[in-house]
């Protein structure tokens, strides 16, 4: 496979995956830039700055360097929270593996969106198991980029919703430094530190972070925490010819590590469990972690021939291994009793409630633990070619880009036995490795895209096409073959080619306004199984811009018509965990969003500003097929049900109070009740997660211009609120926290 990437790369220096685009002062002279007549070119941005996002055919959103810098939030769930038509599903409270979904599409694990950094996909295995056990450390994100619409065309595969690209720091333009430290609530701390330099032929960043809790979770009967710790290390390195150099180039090489341990279930309460107190943990979840490790290896290679044409080629390599350790079922009278049976209905099933809770000794074996061991590896070539020609009538931008991705999940699992005995959990029999699923699933995928953006007057046309060519395979060695002879293996294998159109249309009425509108096909890869489709639809969306003095924002309609909805058969969706892909049918997603940004005081000569920010969707989405499904989110479906784990309302405001000394903001998000199995009209006690909404603040004080203390607090108000109630119980969301910290750069 090396050599297959290596001859690939020396094909395709003609080209590149071009993530080119003008930028302002917020992304500087740095990792695998050049300045051309004021022009900026990054090699790991899709947009680049928010002037660009708001010139784009289709839904765009940019959050900055300096908006990140507000709250300092580690979580993405709350980075995200105030962008429009992101559907959050959280989880543990720390935003550890997020549930992401946009415009409707399902947030589970985020398997549903293209997920990139710097560009590149970045999920453990895109095509073959796309869901975000892991994720990028939020520190060390520069900016992120939320693509919907028209605007998405380019980066595949998943077309549907869209897709969100994250740019890590670059390589600064001198020498500099960074240090964050910061301390708080569960004993919570974080540390990042970076520093870098750039030469004449030479630049360089390293990054440390470490992130760990206690966590806010109490077990019963036990001193265990239920918190985490992870680490991340970061290099890069770049060598280029000189600047002004008429044929420029550059290398980067960037190296990642990070690992994770965190004692994290899927293991919820009984609704009157959770009212009396949302932070239990039973007993019988004690056990349970998830130890993950990743690392990537990525080659850039940028190449400006011309200062019309550049040419971009990405390299990569990712692997992610993890082990989610946690409790499965229950032995009840001789026979395995699901988790979610028992805290759906603990009057109906009391035996199994009293093992749950460790109210009772139970027998030897009386719990099975799962060890969810997987193995992870994606790795390709991506390149793009990139030409602009500008003239005072006509501009022409056209991206052409090519992709040979490989991906597999490695699945080797086996159950653990355990008891508990005097309100302490015992293990009792220890499995042999490959006796519970013993299987690899891969994908091959070539893809590409050409991409015309020609702007004549006013008018900004931006016809596309995606191409996607994938095989899909299967090889399960069964759980006797555990030395994977292939005696009795079993294979499938299914093959996808697919062409995905899109076409957007911008006016700029003049300076102040805009209107847009795109269409698209949406695509999903399917299964493995031969007669598996993958996910068709065609999206629809209008929209208008404005920005007069201090007031700027937009509006924007969405409709998206499936013929062919897919949905997934995992362990977070309360499923089987066995992944396998299913047609859901047709349905219908419409909605609307809206972004409203306006400075109160709006006068250049105060000391003061005085921004506000406010920003609202509105999701209805409509099942039009009956069909029956295993996992239980969707369950027995019949036309007109709706889909799960979608807020039909959701709404965020952000207000801030700038001076040169220092900054207050506070953050509000109110987040619709959504039902946890498909259905209609009002949603049952037991299907329901109510609506909540959650206020954080934070502050920041500059001591000088290079040395600022700042504090942030979570849950201000201290609302008790549910996120989930799948895959077993509900589970909270972060209650109280506060945070105090420094910043410092040099």
């Amino acid at each position: 496979m090396k050599n297959i990437i290596a001859l690939c790369l020396l094909a395709l220096t003609g080209f590149s995956f071009a993530q080119n685009s003008e930028s302002q002062d917020d992304l500087a002279l740095n990792d695998t830039v050049r300045r051309l007549e004021g022009v900026t070119v990054n090699a790991d941005v899709l947009v680049g700055s928010k002037f660009k996002a708001k010139n784009r055919a289709g839904s765009t959103y940019f959050i900055s360097p300096e908006e990140l810098k507000i709250f300092n939030y580690t979580d993405i769930n709350r980075i995200l929270r105030a962008v429009p038509g992101v559907n959050i599903v959280e989880e543990e409270g720390f935003g550890l593996r997020p549930s992401i979904g946009l415009r409707g599409t399902s947030p589970s694990r985020a398997s549903k969106i293209t997920i990139m950094e710097d560009g590149i996909l970045i999920a453990p295995a895109p095509y073959s198991a796309p869901a975000a056990y892991y994720f990028p450390t939020a520190n060390r994100i520069q900016s992120f980029e939320i693509l919907k619409g028209g605007s998405q065309i380019q980066y595949g595969p998943y077309t549907t919703g869209g897709a969100i690209n994250m740019v890590s720091n670059q390589i600064p333009s001198k020498f500099s430094g960074r240090v964050v430290a910061s301390m708080g609530s569960f004993d919570t701390k974080n540390t990042y530190v970076n520093v870098g330099d750039n030469f004449k032929n030479f630049g360089y960043l390293v990054e440390y972070n470490n992130r760990n809790s206690e966590g806010f979770k109490t077990i019963d009967f036990s001193k265990k925490t239920t918190g985490y710790n992870g680490n991340d290390y970061v290099a890069k390195f770049r060598v280029n010819t000189n600047p002004e150099a008429k044929m420029f180039q550059s290398l980067t090489l960037k190296a990642q590590l990070s690992n994770e341990y965190s004692d994290e279930t899927y293991l919820g309460l009984t609704q009157s469990d959770f009212d009396k107190n949302p932070y239990r943990r039973y007993l019988s979840s004690e056990a349970d972690k998830i130890d993950t490790k990743h690392d990537q290896l990525m080659l850039t290679h940028l190449f400006i021939p011309v200062d019309y044409l550049t040419v971009t080629t990405k390299a990569y390599r990712n692997n992610f291994k993890r082990n989610w350790y946690k409790l499965h079922d229950v032995n009840v009278g001789g026979s395995n009793v699901s988790l979610a049976s028992i805290l759906d209905n603990p009057e109906d099933n009391q035996a199994g409630y009293d093992i749950i809770t460790g109210a009772v000794n139970t027998a030897d074996n009386a719990l099975r633990v799962r060890n969810n061991n997987r193995g992870y590896l994606a790795e390709g070539i991506q390149t793009v070619l990139n030409f602009k020609l500008n003239s005072e009538v006509v501009n022409h931008d056209i991206d052409f880009g090519i992709r040979y991705h490989l991906d597999s999940e490695d699945r080797f699992q086996w159950d653990d036995r355990y008891k508990i005995q005097n309100n302490a959990l015992f293990r009792t029999a220890t499995g042999t490795p490959g006796t519970q699923d013993n299987r690899v699933e891969s994908a091959e995928a070539v893809s590409a895209h050409i991409l015309y953006n020609l702007t004549f007057k006013k008018f900004t046309f931006s016809p596309g096409i995606r191409y996607e060519n994938i095989i899909r395979r299967s090889l399960n060695y069964g759980t006797a073959d555990l030395d994977r002879t292939g005696e009795n293996l079993n294979r499938r294998q299914n093959r996808t080619e697919e062409y995905i159109p899109g076409f957007g249309v911008l006016y700029k009425i003049n300076d102040s306004y805009t209107a847009f509108t795109s269409l698209h096909k949406g695509f999903s890869p399917p299964g493995v199984n031969d007669e598996d489709k993958g996910e068709s639809s065609m999206n629809y969306e209008a929209g208008f811009r404005f920005a007069k003095k201090a007031l700027n924002g937009e509006i924007i309609a969405f409709y998206n018509d499936f013929n062919r909805l897919q949905g997934a058969d995992t362990n977070a969706a309360g499923g089987t965990g066995t992944g396998d892909l299913f047609n859901a049918g047709a349905a219908q997603v419409q909605g609307l969003e809206v972004l409203v940004s306006y400075d109160l005081l709006n006068d250049e000569n105060s000391k003061f500003k005085l921004p506000i920010t406010f920003s609202y969707t509105l999701t209805d989405t409509e099942l039009k097929n009956n069909f029956e499904s295993d996992t239980e989110a969707w369950g027995e479906i019949e036309a007109g049900d709706e889909i799960p784990y979608i807020a039909k309302n959701q709404f965020s405001i952000i207000a801030g109070l700038e001076h040169k000394k220092f900054n207050i903001s506070i953050s509000g998000k109110y987040n619709d009740q959504f039902r946890t199995v498909a259905g209609q009209g009002s949603i049952p006690d037991n299907e329901l997660v109510k609506s909540n909404f959650i206020v954080d603040a934070s502050a920041k004080y500059h001591l000088t211009e290079k040395v600022s203390l700042m504090s942030n607090i979570v849950n201000l108000l201290d609302i008790e609120y549910a996120v989930s109630r799948v895959p077993a119980g509900l589970r909270p969301g972060m209650p109280f926290g506060i945070h105090f910290g420094i910043t410092a750069q040099f």
